[in-house]
């Protein structure tokens, strides 16, 4: 359940917790368990589940449930959890969103409506969307804002929905030019903007944080390589976090640029925090030069994953 002394807004670094699976494919609730031990001991604020990154578009709508209850018991309040509860239909998304807030979640993600390269809809209908999702829980919506949905969100549109829908007050801004979107949502939507966020991988983080970014949902490699950007920065000392950003940033670009979603699983796996890096088809694993090109940055880095084996 979630820890009522954890008190929003929620800030700081919450990355995306990965689906575990076996070789075969099929789910590893062990690995699950240890995947979330060693991403919460390497200092993240919180977490996120059945994210993208969490190849939620692979799962069954069983192995969703599970995934949630099993993370959420594992939890048991130690750090708030985010749950993406993203889906086309509206009342499916409500109804997921509703069933996250009753399994203990502190904050559902949610992306606009959209269904392959070509179905959206206007914008009325994403505001009423939000807003069904919004009137079915009382705990915050953060809106994903990525191009993956294809779908544009202007910063006057998502200040407006802040202020007019109870529940829609974090923002994760993943497109191009995050910053000054950023800085547009914040100046237009004041204290109805509780939480504005960078993501992508941390790959703007350091412009982000600039622009009045209070939240990083980044991969759950190194939440430790992420705190030490964010912690200084906060606490005033921005030269010391642009040091650790330049330290930080060659593994950073790596994930983002050649890795992906599986960029986490092979560190955890080469670490020893779970046993398999296996993705689920068509989805494919790195080629093995790209993959040894990783561990070595981390390596180089230092990244806890590699030594954290318990």
């Amino acid at each position: 359940m979630a820890n009522p002394d954890i008190q929003r807004p929620y800030k700081g670094v919450f990355p995306v917790v990965p689906t575990v699976f076996d070789g075969e494919g099929r789910l590893d609730l062990d690995g699950q368990r240890r995947a979330v031990d060693f991403m919460i001991d390497a200092g993240s604020h919180g977490l996120c589940i059945l994210a993208n990154f969490s190849e939620q578009f692979v799962l069954a709508d069983a192995e969703r449930d599970l995934v949630l209850d099993t993370v959420l018991d594992h939890v048991a309040g130690r750090v708030p959890v985010i749950v993406t509860t993203t889906h086309f239909a509206s009342h499916i998304c409500a109804e997921r969103s509703r069933r996250a807030q009753q399994a203990g979640a502190a904050m559902v993600m949610v992306m606009p409506p959209y269904h392959g390269a070509t179905i959206r809809v206007g914008e009325n209908a994403i505001y009423q969307f939000y807003r069904t999702v919004s009137d079915a829980i009382s705990i915050p919506v953060m809106i994903q804002d990525a191009p993956v949905a294809g779908t544009p969100l202007s910063a006057a549109f998502l200040a407006r929905m802040a202020r007019e829908l109870t529940n829609i007050r974090y923002f994760k801004i993943e497109m191009p030019q995050t910053a000054a979107k950023l800085r547009e949502l914040i100046a237009l939507g004041g204290e109805a903007i509780e939480g504005p966020w960078d993501g992508e991988e941390a790959i703007t983080l350091m412009a982000d944080l600039d622009a009045g970014a209070t939240g990083a949902m980044t991969g759950g490699g190194y939440p430790d390589g992420i705190r030490q950007i964010t912690d200084p920065f906060f606490a005033g000392r921005r030269d010391q976090a642009v040091a650790a950003y330049e330290r930080w940033l060659p593994l950073i670009n790596y994930e983002n640029r050649q890795c992906g979603l599986i960029a986490c699983k092979a560190l955890m796996k080469e670490g020893g925090v779970i046993r398999h890096e296996t993705v689920r088809h068509p989805l494919q694993p790195l080629h093995p030069a790209v993959r040894s090109g990783l561990i070595e940055i981390a390596k180089r880095i230092g990244a806890l994953v590699l030594r954290w084996d318990r």
